[in-house]
């Protein structure tokens, strides 16, 4: 171990406690709030992952039952929110291109009125999932029943899409949002640490308008979030219950 090193990093501590002190006699109110802010980053930190990990899960899916070739994410540890915004809607978008994919791909081998059997809510959706395995089955070689059903879901309902339209918009908001450019690690590295990648700001008046807005972004962020995994669970429900597939194929269990 470096003495001076430990010596540096010692006194550059305790001039961000003396400085967090000195704020804090002047607004009383700051502790709480930092507190409150830190917790909020907590939150969305957890939602994030629970988005990764039902990610991963649509996209081992795909690959498994529907022939994609995508590569599973992970989150950057050491990365800022914002990054890691970014690695999970490049997700997305690779998700939406594979699901276009199929759709082009049964618009052009099926007769147009077929096709727009598929899109129409009154039809049964065992006749759907069978002209869907049909076509997987040319494109893939041979298609379960299981790929048919998925497809259906993730083609013919835009239950997904909408859902994933709408988290990747809130999360370019949030990673735009001046707590997005905090590393993941900041948290535990203290709080002191963390208010200092807040740009230093302490001021009652910077903290209760980063609450406000992070507050406003959360709330719409759990909302997306839980509609988003709801939606991928769906789709996996497909593969689990493969018994009753017949009974339950295209019920959403979210609604």
């Amino acid at each position: 171990m470096n003495p001076l090193k430990n010596t540096k990093c010692w006194i550059s501590k305790r001039i961000r406690l003396c400085k967090m002190n000195l704020s804090d006699l002047l607004y009383p109110g700051n502790p709480c709030r930092r507190q409150y802010v830190t917790n909020l980053h907590q939150e969305l930190l957890d939602g994030m992952q629970l988005d990764f990990k039902a990610t991963n899960d649509l996209i081992g899916t795909l690959n498994e039952h529907l022939g994609a070739r995508m590569a599973a994410i992970k989150i950057k540890k050491g990365g800022t929110i914002k990054e890691n915004c970014d690695i999970i809607i490049q997700a997305m978008r690779d998700i939406q291109k594979q699901i276009w994919k199929f759709d082009k791909e049964m618009k052009e081998r099926l007769e147009p009125g077929v096709y727009q059997k598929l899109y129409d809510i009154k039809q049964p959706e065992l006749e759907k999932i069978g002209v869907v395995q049909r076509i997987l089955s040319i494109i893939l070689g041979e298609a379960t029943t299981s790929a048919g059903a998925i497809a259906v879901k993730l083609i013919c309902s835009n239950v997904l899409t909408v859902a994933v339209n709408k988290l990747v918009a809130l999360l370019l908001q949030i990673g735009v949002f001046v707590l997005g450019g905090i590393a993941l690690s900041a948290l535990g590295l203290g709080i002191d640490i963390i208010l200092h990648a807040i740009l230093g700001a302490v001021e009652k008046e910077h903290l209760l308008t980063s609450i406000q807005s992070y507050e406003q972004h959360l709330v719409e962020f759990k909302e997306a979030s839980e509609t988003y995994r709801c939606a991928i669970a769906e789709v996996n429900a497909l593969v689990k219950n493969k018994a009753k597939l017949i009974e339950i194929a295209g019920v959403s269990n979210c609604q």
